[in-house]
């Protein structure tokens, strides 16, 4: 049986439905330090002495650091050029942080490969880690009740992602130090998905993206960017199973979205 929409907010918990009336940038990253120059000439060691240990003569390459998952840091740059399925290669392949040694499976995402929708979450739970795919517990039903709401659906223009592609022991939140080792991957997946607007899912998603630790009360409601797509806020569908009165407040974000994401697309006059 096909739901009316207005069945699917009472579904949500969502009624009577209230109509939206209509009413920062994180800080960017500091560069990374230069490589340290390369020994002048001047001190460098005579030609005679290099020859005798068997050393050719000319600048010796500074040697490549290794990642945590013993990989040379070299191979980064690959990350921001790599295709979709290189990527999700390198994805399925990374142990650049302890999350990798502990799951069944990484969790890249799931959807539309050209979607208007991108929404990100923290990272995969139990069910999630086990079946490979985003979103598909509790949490998850309650996310499609959402899109469902909106006229949408995942798999179509719309992508699923998280900020973390690997289970957290114990479902725990992702930590700074993991968040950063998979941001890489998560960017190249903006830049390859080119989504028309950002829906972030939880703080950590918010953090992880926006580098903002503020409360998400704050950040409701604002328009944000990330690589120059507009971002909104809200709250992360675990958390409004344990909240009902709060899912109000998600659909007006939705709707706030959406609004967004219908100004962003909308064809210019021409006077």
């Amino acid at each position: 049986m096909t739901l009316t929409r207005e069945q699917m907010l009472v579904e949500m918990g969502i009624s009577p439905i209230w109509v939206l009336r209509e009413p920062e940038q994180a800080p960017a990253e500091a560069p990374a330090p230069a490589a340290e120059e390369a020994m002048p000439a001047a001190v460098a060691e005579p030609a005679g002495v290099a020859a005798a240990a068997g050393i050719p003569d000319g600048p010796h390459p500074e040697p490549v650091p290794a990642l945590a998952d013993g990989s040379s840091a070299a191979a980064l740059p690959a990350i921001a050029e790599a295709s979709w399925p290189e990527l999700e290669r390198r994805v399925a392949d990374c142990r650049a942080c302890p999350l990798g040694a502990q799951r069944r499976q990484a969790v890249f995402g799931v959807g539309d490969p050209n979607p208007d929708w991108l929404f990100i979450g923290e990272g995969p739970g139990a069910e999630e880690d086990a079946r490979g795919e985003p979103f598909v517990g509790q949490a998850g039903k309650l996310l499609d009740a959402m899109l469902a709401a909106l006229d949408i659906a995942r798999g179509d223009k719309v992508y699923i992602a998280n900020a973390v592609k690997c289970r957290p022991p114990n479902n725990r939140t992702p930590e700074t130090a993991e968040m950063a080792a998979c941001r890489p991957y998560l960017e190249r997946q903006v830049a390859l998905l080119r989504p028309k607007i950002i829906v972030l899912l939880g703080k950590a998603a918010v953090h992880s993206v926006l580098h903002d630790d503020k409360a998400l009360a704050a950040l409701r409601g604002k328009r944000f960017e990330f690589a120059g797509i507009p971002v909104v806020v809200t709250y992360h569908p675990a958390y409004l199973l344990r909240n009902l009165p709060d899912k109000a407040k998600a659909w007006e974000d939705l709707l706030f979205a959406r609004r967004v994401l219908r100004e962003q697309t909308a064809p210019e006059l021409p006077f």
